[in-house]
């Protein structure tokens, strides 16, 4: 342990056994009640003026320990003429730590959706910066910084330290969370411009996060003083990976410009892609998320949309087509029951009256007269599986209230034969519908 760190404990002991240590602990629970009075007003704020849940917590998250650290330096800076300020030293330290913290959770949660690995990125952050704190407050911090400057190797004709490599990852890693923040802003902002079209709109947004992430890659490599032309080693490994092995993935982000900036497809549209037809949930740079109409999603790579059929239900309206097949007797009054299909359908609220429901005869079945009934949906969005379920759930207590049947395949056995063969056959019919 240094000079100076063993200097900073024996103060801190000192104050414990003198009167300074009742005014820093003094300063220190002043400072929490202060912190706690601004973050509950901000919350209070911020709540009254409908911001988002997550943006309220995350907000008073970070503002807590901020408010908390500036209140305990201006208190060290008042009483620092007069007494010790050791333990407002370490109440320092420690709410930096926590600021540290709580802002880089602050930006991952911002910035990526909720998941798995973003909890573990959170546990990993936490536990690095309360281990630098200790390594500092012990005084081994500067120890180890030599440990680690004193492990060199070549890359290239550049010779680094693994205290170098350390830093330009850590600080690779700051400029591009705070990269991927601006650009979460930005989108957030731009995703408001409802006078840009919604596919332009993404565009400008993948435009703008790659072009900052690529800047920040740029600064971060540059503060730690590594040569920037390493990068052509890489840029060709990854050149001849794309024209080998990566062509595929390749393929997929040019077809996910190119079907953006197009406009063929936007999202929300419904649209059948072979076998499966639904709404499109989110047009990402690789691949398209097609939502069915059971709630289940399907990701189909972007490739795909450029080299096979897809057929846009909504490319220039935004109602979609449902038919419900059904089968009436022979002895049915056609043009009476073709009318009673319309009018139950029209009694739907989600079924359009314009174009308004339309019920035509299809043809002659075997067992029965083939109709069909088409109703329009104008919020296919919201899932068309209750629309058939209602209506025919309706046509059938009108059938049955008009004693119209719905027929049912039925088949005539003729059984040719003589004399005792006769009997037989017959008997034996009737014993098999028996049984």
């Amino acid at each position: 342990m240094n000079s100076t760190i063993f200097h900073v404990w024996q103060e801190l002991a000192n104050d414990f056994s003198s009167a300074a240590v009742l005014w820093q602990l003094a300063i220190i629970v002043s400072s929490l009640l202060v912190a706690w009075s601004i973050n509950s007003m901000q919350r209070a704020r911020l709540a009254s003026s409908n911001a988002h849940y997550a943006a309220i917590g995350g907000i008073t998250r970070v503002l807590f320990p901020i408010s908390s650290l500036v209140m305990v330096l201006l208190g060290q800076l008042v009483i620092g003429h007069w007494y010790s300020t050791s333990l407002l030293a370490l109440a320092s330290r420690l709410l930096i730590a926590m600021v540290v913290i709580r802002l880089a959770v602050y930006v991952l949660r911002y910035v990526f959706a909720p998941s798995g690995w973003l909890r573990t990125t959170e546990n990993v952050v936490s536990t690095a910066v309360w281990l630098v704190l200790v390594l500092h407050v012990t005084g081994l911090l500067p120890d180890m910084i030599e440990a680690l400057d004193g492990i060199r190797f070549n890359i290239g004709k550049s010779t680094v330290s693994l205290w170098l490599v350390i830093q330009g990852l850590f600080t690779v890693l700051v400029t591009v969370f705070v990269a991927l923040w601006l650009s979460r802003l930005i989108e957030n902002k731009l995703m408001m411009a409802t006078h840009i079209a919604i596919n332009m709109r993404v565009v400008i947004n993948k435009v703008i996060r790659v072009t900052f992430v690529f800047f920040a890659v740029l600064v971060a490599l540059s503060a730690v003083g590594l040569d920037i032309t390493l990068l052509s080693v890489f840029g060709g490994a990854l050149g001849v990976g794309l024209g080998f092995g990566l062509q595929k993935i390749a393929s997929n982000y040019v077809s996910g410009f190119i079907i953006l900036l197009d406009e063929s497809m936007n999202l929300g549209d419904f649209v059948t892609i072979g076998s499966y037809y639904g709404s499109v949930q989110e047009l990402r740079s690789r691949y398209m998320v097609l939502r069915q109409l059971d709630g289940t999603d399907v990701i189909i790579p972007n490739e795909t949309l450029m080299t096979s059929a897809v057929v846009n239900h909504t490319a220039t309206r935004r109602h979609v087509k449902i038919a419900l097949p059904i089968q009436v007797g022979y002895e049915t009054d056609l043009r009476a029951t073709l009318e009673l299909m319309k009018e139950v359908a029209s009694r739907h609220p989600r079924v359009m009256k314009d174009p308004a429901p339309d019920a035509k005869l299809v043809g002659f079945g075997e067992s029965g007269i083939d109709l069909n009934l088409t109703v329009w949906v104008p919020d296919p969005e919201n899932g068309a599986g209750d629309v058939p379920s209602t209506v025919y759930l309706n046509l059938w207590d009108e059938f049955k209230a008009r004693d119209i049947s719905i027929p049912y395949p039925q088949r005539e056995v003729h059984v040719f034969g003589h004399g005792v063969g006769i009997e037989e056959a017959k008997s034996g019919l009737n014993n098999g519908s028996a049984a």
